[in-house]
């Protein structure tokens, strides 16, 4: 039988100083969060050559909760402020909003320092601490002339051609991003970044990320860490995969054979990713493996929920203001996914995939 379409579940929150973000979540089981990072767009690249296979895999395995950073994808894009601290904030008002106490963090590219200042401010909420393709110092922060100019002119480039229709300029990013991705791959990241945010946005951006600097948070970090990197990467050097990783204590450094900045689902790395990834997190705190939970629908994710708190058909109809007869149906295709036979198995396996844990009228 084909494989039903990913299911996820779109809500927007509010940052401190107003600036709406917009998070996912698909998948269920214990918590993986993905830090925001650059350029994502939740809806757009859910079913993409690029993002599609490892939102997928990730939300087989796990409750996925990702997020458009601010000035991005389906979060706010007029916002007062882009900056490192911000992005740091943003984190934790999504995670809150998720209703998430303790969970895993994963950091691609830039959202590796971010997930870094996050873990250190938090540390009794990240039980494991995920890396890849990233770095503790921004382009202006490696002590190279050169690499100063290069942040000067992409930041240049980005404000001249991010938004034009030919897609010339975004090529170059593109091609340092992915340069082994085939046609398909590279056109739909093109569209990606031309979609994801504005030209002024994108300069704005990488202005900030060229100035992060988190080298001094690295020995504060008690999570369980895994830093991957790929060795050929042209967007973050393989160099600073090793100064991220030699920071940390106890860090696990898994280099890649890639020169993708991002795991394609036909690189020869991706297994490899995959499969360090797993055996690092392990099973999961309360967690079993249930890809059945991605088929739920958000209405009936949020009916699990009080199932696993064990509110009764009276009670949960009128949390959620709906008829018996219509919870009733609900309860009838969620245990129809689930492959159980009544509220009892429900409950046990919800509760085990992560359920139940919001506390009710909360």
């Amino acid at each position: 039988m084909p494989t039903a379409p990913l299911r996820q579940s779109i809500r927007l929150c509010t940052a401190p100083d107003g600036v709406r973000l917009a998070f996912a979540e698909s998948g269920g089981g214990a918590a993986l969060v993905k830090v925001g990072n650059w350029l994502t767009h939740l809806e757009f690249e859910l079913t993409s050559p690029v993002w599609g296979h490892f939102i997928e895999r990730l939300s087989q395995r796990r409750r996925l909760l990702r997020y458009d950073q601010r000035g991005t994808g389906l979060s706010d894009w007029e916002v007062p402020q882009i900056s490192f601290d911000a992005m740091v904030s943003d984190l934790e008002t999504v995670v809150d909003a998720a209703g998430l106490e303790r969970f895993a963090l994963l950091g691609i590219s830039q959202g590796c320092p971010v997930g870094i200042a996050y873990a250190v401010k938090h540390p009794e909420r990240v039980s494991h601490l995920v890396l890849h393709g990233g770095y503790a110092r921004g382009r202006r922060q490696r002590g190279q002339a050169e690499s100063n100019e290069l942040a000067g002119m992409m930041v240049k480039l980005a404000e001249l051609g991010w938004g034009k229709d030919d897609p010339s300029f975004r090529q170059f990013f593109t091609s340092a991003f992915l340069p082994d991705a085939n046609t398909e791959q590279q056109r739909w990241f093109n569209e990606l970044e031309r979609m994801s945010t504005s030209p002024r946005n994108a300069a704005r951006t990488m202005d900030t990320l060229y100035d992060i600097d988190v080298q001094a948070l690295l020995p504060r970090l008690v999570c369980p860490t895994l830093v991957l990197h790929a060795t050929g990467d042209l967007s973050v050097p393989f160099a600073e995969g090793r100064v991220l990783a030699g920071g940390i204590a106890e860090a696990r450094f898994v280099p890649l054979d890639s020169r993708n900045h991002l795991m394609l689902a036909d690189d020869p790395a991706w297994k490899r990713w995959e499969q360090e990834v797993w055996d690092f997190l392990g099973p999961g705190e309360g967690m079993r493996s249930y890809a059945s939970f991605g088929n739920l629908t958000p209405r009936e994710r949020g009916l699990l929920e009080l199932i696993a708190q064990g509110r009764d058909n009276a009670q949960i109809a009128a949390v959620l203001g709906l008829s018996d007869k219509t919870v009733r149906n609900h309860i009838t295709s969620i245990f129809a996914k689930l492959e159980v036979e009544n509220r009892a198995q429900a409950i046990v396996l919800a509760r085990e995939a992560g359920f139940g844990t919001a506390v009710p009228g909360g």
